[in-house]
């Protein structure tokens, strides 16, 4: 492609998801995410879900070979900027993604590794976790874990420690490939949400952000989603990832429920700001 054209179009973000009818996780999160940080969001559907804002009720995975061909197709046509990973859906699904996204090893990915709703239900088994962990976790720019995630992707046969430290679960981690591990806190209990990004040097960044009241539905989807577009805007890592925190406490603070069970983040919030502020100016 031309670059003069290039320069005319808005950074790229291919998004692997699943399906979120309530619009609050998911591809739909993601979307809404990567065009609010003034990307443009390509999308390839890895599962279809059941589920409301009170959890998931049922998994429907694409078939893998519909998973690539979606893939393979947007990425033949337009230049992409950065990777973003979600729910997967299956074995399989893991494995066609990992070969995909080989053949762009200079494409930063963010990958969100989503192994349970908010309410527990279970989104990923043994067989996907060791797949992700040998597939998916040496080609990772950045992985995106919570607490429970980072101590759940370390576990194995030959570790029986219940509640391992958060750092010693990135390092672990780190050494199976991939580059950087933002361990989010809001699992653990602490009076401030400790966020902490380590590299493979150590603790990179830590940030501490209020605890919001209310449980929400897709805080994960949206700050992966919004490292992504930071990166694929041409930040650096550590600048990415504070703005992308920043965007996404923002978007919790102003979030909403509008069904009967979780808060969604309010990814527009900042259009819904200038709109009030042109009211107040027209009164």
């Amino acid at each position: 492609m031309n670059p003069a054209a290039m320069s005319d179009i808005p950074p790229i973000v291919l998004s692997f998801a699943a399906t979120d009818p309530s619009g609050g996780a998911g591809l739909q999160a993601d979307i809404l995410t990567i065009a609010s940080m003034g990307c443009h969001p390509l999308s390839v559907v890895t599962a279809i879900t059941v589920q409301d804002t009170g959890g998931v009720e049922d998994v429907q995975p694409i078939d893998s070979e519909w998973v690539a061909d979606q893939a393979r197709v947007v990425l033949e046509d337009m230049p992409v900027a950065a990777f973003k990973i979600g729910l997967l859906g299956s074995v399989e699904n893991i494995a066609a993604i990992a070969e995909v996204i080989s053949d762009y090893p200079d494409i930063p990915l963010v990958f969100d590794p989503i192994l349970a709703s908010g309410r527990g239900d279970e989104l990923a088994n043994e067989d996907m976790l060791d797949a992700m962990c040998e597939l998916l976790l040496p080609q990772t720019t950045i992985l995106t874990p919570n607490s429970l995630e980072a101590r759940r992707l370390i576990q194995d046969d030959d570790n029986d420690e219940d509640n391992p430290d958060l750092a010693e679960c990135a390092k672990r981690i780190i050494q199976m490939g991939c580059e950087y591990v933002l361990v989010t806190g809001t699992h653990e209990h602490t009076p401030k949400v400790i966020n902490t990004l380590y590299g493979e040097r150590g603790i990179v960044r830590s940030d501490s952000w209020a605890r919001l009241p209310g449980i929400y539905h897709g805080s994960g989807c949206t700050l992966s989603s919004a490292i992504a577009a930071l990166l694929a805007n041409g930040l650096p890592m550590e600048e990415a990832v504070k703005e992308a925190q920043e965007y996404t406490w923002q978007a919790l603070q102003f979030g909403f429920r509008p069904g009967m069970g979780q808060h969604i983040p309010d990814r527009l919030f900042w259009a819904r700001d200038e709109e009030d502020e042109q009211q107040d100016t027209k009164h």
